[in-house]
């Protein structure tokens, strides 16, 4: 499954929830945490629930689609209620806001295990995002996370704005549009100690959705810089992220040009390849764009093929 777009719906907006189906978006996440008042959070369970169950499965073009919920943090009074209602519709997955570190994904890992098993869902199989360095002390704990791996643990992100209302920042953002010095320290530790564990790492969103110009060249670099993929809070932006975290053509015949060069030296540490010197490491991620390349194309097949139904 792709993990570039993933794009927050209010869990309390029928109309959203029921457009969000033909986004394009590879994960749509329910929120039920800061985008629906706190009146509205046992209506929004209500629609989170039962667009879970009726979007199990993208069938107009037979693709999975990633399912997962936002939950409220632990210590908010709604998490508890939030996993009672969601979980009957086995989603693929729960973003775990304002994670203090990895006790916090334990402790919602056993609430999820009771679940799973009060609604015959396989066991293990619902995974968890926590949303790492929301506050100072959360911030010096990410490296924490490294150390303590758990099977439901599928990846790590981080949330700017969150950040910036812990410490009473006035802005996430230089005036140069790089993040701020705060920011970007979180950013960085997520993104590193999220490759140290082999495990997934999601950008946060870019806050601007009316600036297309501004989404493309965040999503550019946030792929550049490791990211797997990027939350999305606007639809016009899933597109936008789409493209910037899949490959090129021209990216693609120079990656398996380099897997050739090094397929016909096989004991070469470094070769000269179009005016330069490349190494073993520029192989490896020749080997991994190209691997990304083969599971579209074959997901792409899967899709073309009739589906078989019993008589």
């Amino acid at each position: 499954m792709k993990y570039r777009s993933w794009f927050i719906v209010p869990g309390n907006d029928a109309a959203q929830l029921d457009t969000a189906f033909s986004t394009g978006a590879d994960v749509v996440v329910v929120d039920l945490e800061n985008t629906v008042p706190h009146g509205s959070k046992g209506h929004a369970r209500a629609l989170g629930a039962e667009w879970l169950a009726t979007y199990r499965t993208n069938v107009l073009e037979h693709r999975d689609m990633g399912r997962w919920v936002r939950i409220n943090a632990l210590d908010s009074g709604h998490s508890r209620e939030d996993l009672a209602a969601v979980m009957a519709g086995a989603p693929d997955g729960i973003i775990l806001p304002n994670a203090t570190g990895p006790d916090a994904v334990r402790q919602l890992a056993s609430e999820i295990y009771e679940l799973e098993q009060h609604y015959a869902i396989p066991a293990s199989t619902t995974r968890i995002l926590p949303v790492v360095g929301d506050t100072p002390r959360a911030a010096m704990r990410i490296g924490d996370y490294l150390d303590s791996g758990h099977q439901r643990l599928h990846g790590l992100t981080w949330s700017a704005t969150g950040l910036a209302l812990s410490i009473g920042a006035s802005g996430v953002r230089e005036e140069n549009g790089c993040w701020s010095d705060a920011c970007g320290f979180v950013r960085a530790q997520a993104l590193l100690t999220a490759h140290a564990s082999q495990i997934i790492v999601i950008d946060a969103a870019f806050e601007d959705f009316e600036d297309g110009q501004g989404t493309a060249r965040a999503a550019r670099r946030s792929r550049a810089d490791g990211f797997a993929g990027m939350f999305a809070i606007h639809p016009g932006q899933i597109g936008v992220i789409n493209a910037a975290f899949t490959p090129s053509e021209e990216e693609l015949e120079e990656a398996r040009a380099i897997i050739a060069a090094f397929a016909s030296s096989p004991h070469a540490g470094s070769l000269p390849f179009g005016g330069r010197m490349v190494d073993r490491s520029h192989l490896a991620m020749a080997q991994r764009l190209a691997g990304l390349a083969d599971m579209e194309a074959a997901a792409a097949e899967a899709r073309r093929k009739p589906i078989l139904r019993p008589a």
